[in-house]
């Protein structure tokens, strides 16, 4: 997931104002490329050897990053055509949601990858301590009492951090790109040398394993974790106003993307030539560790567990502001409810920053009485953010299909084959999630509508079109139903 470790000035993350101070410093392609690998690379690539491993072979994996790198290629080409073709529009998704297909779904758009940021931020506070169990065991997986009371005491110090207007350093910027970098460079070097073909392809397809199901079934458990580990992609296109030259963003993402990919690629595939996938199942996230300290020893361990404690800790500090300010930018333009945009003197978004971390705080408790994993909380942070993502896709192929933003006789193909071809593939992870996470997502996504109906009637408009109210009425009523079920436990995405 995300970790916008990039310290420029101002606001960050979709809900960035669409004007830029002229005293700050514009962004050039390579710190835009910079900015784009950072908020890719969080914690899901030191757990990716065990989170693909779970339910799917070589094979399965194989073609699960295949499917990732097409989807996600496209998803890049959106996000590159937007920013050039809408460059009034900075405010990443939710603002090319809203402009699409009007305040409704740019309002879903805004709670969507708000949830994803701030439940994101509690599987980061779980992979935190249950890497730091590695010296400390009572943390466990993350998930015990003392874990959860270590990740409150970290949650509230960050607050107020940004509460007194704290923002990263340089410095700690850039301590926190080489803990994420350099370890996973080192990791893909040994993991090379030791690769053994044997072991890679002695359950090539996963069939001899009962448990993993179909080829399709393994890809389909790949698609979430895949996910997750690009979610940030959109970095670039969030922070276009900040470039200096407009076509440096697509240059930005398009090398981000292939960067990622090839290393995210290389470290789950290399881990599956190093230990057997029954092994790399078994292993305690961050498994990147159990990898290498099955190569090199126990300091291998160490190392990989300080690298994503240091590497989490930043993330957290950012996805946390990031979080603030998405509800912020949607108040502002009365998407979402006016509490929301209240400000402290020092320009913190106090209440939004509030309302954020005592939710964070409410899931860090439910994390203990559920036991809840790093695993299931990022599937539903990735869940959540299907539906920005989609509207995003649908989007560029709507203006490639109007013509709209495009000069008389300019190509509108590749456009709109990228925008459908995202659209598709948001639509194929809806349905690799599962019913699980999806309801979850229900239950998260229902209760939204009370702020999306406070905000419109602040603003003297009309709550729902004829069909947003049936949209409305079915999310509710799919809502109750997840809610019940879960219940009940038929249906239990932890």
């Amino acid at each position: 997931m995300a970790s916008t470790d990039i310290n420029v000035a101002g606001p960050i993350g979709p809900g960035a104002v669409k004007k830029t101070n002229t005293t700050t410093r514009k962004l050039r392609a390579g710190s835009l490329t910079a900015l784009v690998i950072g908020s890719m690379i969080g914690s899901g690539v030191f757990s990716l050897p065990q989170n693909m491993a779970a339910g799917a072979g070589p094979l399965a994996v194989m073609i699960g990053w295949a499917i990732t790198a097409m989807g996600m290629l496209a998803l890049v080409f959106v996000y590159q055509s937007l920013a050039l073709r809408k460059p009034e529009l900075d405010a990443g998704p939710y603002a090319y949601a809203k402009a699409g297909f009007g305040p409704f779904v740019g309002f879903n758009s805004a709670w969507g990858y708000w949830l994803s940021a701030w439940i994101g931020n509690v599987s980061y506070a779980v992979v935190v301590f249950s890497a730091l169990s590695y010296f400390f065991p009572s943390f466990g997986e993350g998930n015990t009492w003392p874990a959860i009371i270590g990740a409150s005491i970290m949650l509230w110090i960050v607050h107020a951090l940004i509460m007194a207007g704290i923002r990263e350093a340089a410095i700690i910027n850039f301590v926190v790109t080489i803990a994420k970098i350099a370890p996973i460079v080192l990791f893909i070097g040994v993991a090379v040398v030791a690769f053994k073909i044997d072991v890679f392809s002695a359950d090539f397809t996963g069939l001899g394993n009962a448990s993993l199901g179909s080829i399709t079934a393994q890809v389909k458990s790949t698609m979430l974790v895949t996910l997750w580990v690009f979610i940030g992609i959109e970095g670039a296109s969030v922070f276009s106003a900040r470039a200096e030259r407009r076509k440096d963003i697509a240059v930005a993402t398009i090398t981000g993307f292939l960067t990622c990919l090839a290393l995210y690629a290389l470290v789950s595939l290399l881990s599956l030539g190093v230990l057997n996938q029954p092994e790399l199942a078994a292993l305690k996230n961050p498994s990147m560790a159990g990898v290498l300290e099955a190569l090199v020893g126990p300091w291998g361990a160490i190392l990989i567990n300080i690298a994503l404690v240091v590497s989490v800790v930043g993330a957290f500090l950012s996805w946390t502001l990031l979080a603030a300010e998405i509800p912020l930018a949607a108040a502002k333009d009365g998407t979402m409810p006016s509490f929301f945009a209240r400000e402290s003197n020092r320009g913190v978004p106090s209440m939004s920053l509030l309302i954020t971390n005592l939710l964070v705080q409410a899931f860090l408790l439910v994390t203990l009485f559920a036991q809840s994993t790093y695993q299931a909380l990022f599937s539903i942070a990735s869940a959540a953010i299907l539906v920005p993502y989609i509207f995003s896709g649908a989007y560029a192929a709507k203006l490639a299909m109007t013509g709209e933003a495009y000069k008389p006789g300019e190509s509108r193909i590749g456009p709109m084959v990228a925008g459908l071809v995202a659209t598709v593939y948001g639509l194929w992870l809806v349905y690799a999630a599962g019913p699980a996470y999806l309801f979850m997502c229900a239950v998260l996504y229902a209760p939204g509508l009370i702020f999306y109906a406070a905000a419109r009637r602040q603003n003297g408009q009309r709550v729902f079109s004829l069909l947003e109210a049936f949209l409305a009425i079915a999310l509710v009523a799919v809502g109750l139903l997840a809610a019940y079920e879960m219940w009940t436990g038929a249906v239990s995405p932890f």
